[in-house]
């Protein structure tokens, strides 16, 4: 299936799973499927090249797409669609569709802790791509619930780490889990008092980070490295990388370093601090030091942007290309003026922009992951910028500006990239060193996800439906 990823199978290293980015790596690329459209329409009475759309509720905080597997399609929403009608009020659901024709299969509703009242937590539903391996799921609730499930929408098991862990989320959890041997790997999003960010985390000593037996959902290890050091949230996906045959699972933490752990025990290989030393956090656009990071592994290097929840605002970020084939700190300095010898950054493109440019950085705040392909780097700002780098130097190819705010990836798949902005326009561009757009496609709703290639068909998730595009 497109969106799974065979790796040699020991203990320490990923099997058969469909997950988020269609790999462990995270690379929003797909390399598998063709012919794949770049025209279509969904205006009501003029559909032009849709398979089928579905009502998945209405929620501004759709960031992840769906998972297409074994003829199913799993959403994650909340539960203002109602598709069964049985359960009432506000839920966390995830939501399972047959991928032939969008009909409703099953879902699973979970309950909302009252921490997340007032603070978006509770509108938006879940926030979590499951995993897929076999017959069973594992996904993340906004309560910071690590949960497996079967295929048929069966609970087997839930870890609660609010109340066994106390973690102590901002605003709510959202992490995509993954899935490597026997374990599940997942983000808290362990965090401070959501609208009070200046006052002290609740839990600084809960982990951040937790490794889970896959089969029974007991804590086998974690990690609470950014403790007292968390900016606001910690809202990432943990990736996996494999460094001569030897696999490493890295987080993104919100004190904005990036942590590489042995899969099998924790113990830390390398970190890495993904902001200049010397930058100072700020919940506004003058900050200069950011947490948000959405890292992608190809080979033996690490690609990653930092930002801000949006609300934030936009403000100058930075793109890192880090050798991760080094232990210890791989950051640029050691402190501000100190350069560190055992530093793994490959490139930085970013910070200020020189004096006389039009704007006032080069590469602005993300909340978004990369695209690594044939030597490129599709990267994009929130300010509504995309980036295509030079993935060996990280010159600037070209940009282009979409005119709105990009939450979304860009995702490359049959020699395009697309990529929608927050008006719900899908731009579609010419996978390549020449800057050439194809399309531009107004979907009429907004769009914070990437789209999604399973099968010959593209999924487009709005903020009120997925629709299946092309396909017979």
């Amino acid at each position: 299936m497109p969106l799974t990823v065979l790796l040699h199978g020991d203990s320490a290293r990923p099997s058969n799973v469909a997950t988020f980015g269609g790999s462990p790596s995270r690379n929003m690329v797909n390399t598998t499927e063709k012919n794949l459209p770049n025209d279509w329409s969904v205006k009501e009475g003029a559909q032009k090249n849709v398979k089928w759309s579905a009502n998945i509720g209405v929620t501004g905080g759709r960031y992840l797409p769906p998972a297409v597997v074994g003829g199913q399609v799993y959403v994650a929403t909340n539960n203002s669609a109602q598709a069964d009608p049985k359960v009432k009020g506000q839920r966390a659901v995830l939501m399972c569709l047959r991928e032939s024709d969008g009909k409703f299969l099953w879902q699973i509703a979970h309950d909302l802790p009252e921490t997340l009242v007032g603070a978006g937590g509770r509108e938006e539903g879940l926030l979590s791509t499951p995993a897929i391996e076999g017959d069973r799921l594992y996904y993340v609730t906004p309560g910071a619930e690590v949960v497996c499930a079967d295929t048929s929408g069966k609970v087997i098991w839930t870890l609660d780490t609010m109340k066994e862990l106390k973690v102590f989320p901002d605003a709510a959890a959202f992490c995509a889990p993954l899935v490597a041997g026997d374990l599940v790997f997942a983000v808290t999003g362990n965090g401070k008092d959501f609208g009070a960010p200046e006052q002290p985390a609740p839990q600084p000593k809960a982990p951040s980070f937790i490794a889970v037996n896959k089969t029974t959902g007991k804590l086998v290890w974690s990690d609470n490295s950014p403790g007292d050091k968390i900016m606001e949230g910690t809202w990432s996906s943990p990736v996996y990388g494999e460094v001569n045959g030897k696999g490493q699972v890295i987080f993104a933490g919100g004190d904005g370093w990036l942590y590489a752990f042995e899969p099998k025990d924790g113990k830390l290989r390398w970190k890495f601090d993904c902001n200049p030393k010397g930058t100072t956090f700020r919940i506004d656009s003058r900050g200069t030091r950011n947490y948000l990071m959405a890292p992608v592994v190809v080979g033996n290097r690490l690609y990653t942007g930092v930002g801000q929840q949006p609300e934030n605002g936009t403000g100058v970020g930075h793109l890192w290309c880090v050798d991760i084939t080094k232990a210890g700190d791989l950051s640029e300095e050691l402190e501000k003026g100190k350069a560190n010898p055992n530093s793994g950054v490959v490139w930085h493109y970013g910070g200020a922009a020189p004096q006389g440019s039009k704007r006032n950085y080069v590469f602005g705040r993300t909340v978004s992951t990369c695209a690594v392909a044939d030597g490129l780097v599709y990267a994009a700002e929130l300010d509504g910028f995309l980036h295509c780098v030079d993935a060996q130097t990280g010159h600037k190819v070209w940009d282009h500006d979409l005119k709105a705010s990009v939450w979304g990836s860009p995702y490359v798949v049959d020699g395009k990239v697309y990529l929608a902005n927050d008006d719900g326009d899908m731009y579609i561009f010419a996978h390549g060193k020449e800057k050439k757009q194809l399309a531009k496609i107004e979907m009429e709703q907004s769009i914070k996800s990437p789209a999604v290639a399973v099968n010959g068909v593209l999924y487009v998730q709005t903020d009120r439906q997925l629709f299946a595009i092309g396909g017979k």
